[in-house]
């Protein structure tokens, strides 16, 4: 969680969030309540180019530069119910964009147990400016999210925001036992893998429906 609550800062953007938060409960889609608080408290609308102001609360895609998108919030909701995330966790996301997901996964584990690799430096600058502004001291580093960023593992939980041809093997190396990895997996066309790290290594795997996410950069 933030040490400022973002949602004092953002006047009547609250109203349409939750709107937004309600119709995702409505829709059964997301089981987890703390899930949803997360995305209640998380403004969006602060991530997002001005161009897209109006947009923010949109249950869509946006796009944030570089080639690149926002998550639709009824993804990043599905996407951390898979995770079953609990505060104290440590976390690596594969993607920062522009910060988003990774403000919701902080509400859930707490900002300094999330780290977050993005590829390109001015979207990791930016999204570390605002992360920052808004309370949440994310670690966010550039660089190939396919090799990780093994100094901090392992992690209780992986996932990305963006989709490989096939899982690369550093993220699963540096899952802990007892993980869980939650990513979108294929080219043209994409499934959303939840893989778990049993206590002996192994793992399993399954998917969970077709998604569209921008694909990994090589």
């Amino acid at each position: 969680m933030s040490d400022t609550d973002p949602s004092d800062m953002d006047g009547d953007r609250r109203d349409v969030r939750n709107r937004l938060v309600d119709a995702l409960r409505d829709s059964d889609r997301v089981r987890r309540e703390s899930v949803l608080e997360a995305l209640r408290r998380v403004p969006r609308h602060r991530f997002v180019p001005d161009e897209q102001q109006a947009d923010a609360y949109a249950d869509r895609p946006l796009p944030i530069g570089e080639d690149q998108t926002v998550s639709a919030p009824h993804m990043v909701a599905i996407m951390a119910d898979h995770l079953s995330l609990s505060p104290g966790d440590r976390v690596l996301e594969v993607g920062t964009g522009c910060g988003y997901h990774a403000a919701v996964t902080a509400e859930l584990v707490g900002a300094a147990n999330v780290y977050s690799v993005e590829y390109h430096e001015d979207l990791a600058n930016d999204a570390r400016d605002t992360l920052s502004l808004l309370g949440y001291d994310v670690h966010v580093r550039t660089g190939d999210g396919r090799e990780g960023w093994a100094e901090h593992a392992p992690y209780d939980a992986v996932y990305a925001t963006c989709a490989p041809a096939d899982l690369p093997d550093a993220l699963v190396e540096q899952l802990a036992a007892g993980g869980r990895l939650v990513a979108p997996v294929g080219t043209d066309v994409q499934e959303l893998v939840v893989l778990d790290k049993r206590e002996d290594g192994t793992v399993s795997r399954r998917t969970e429906g077709r998604v569209r996410f921008v694909p990994m950069r090589d």
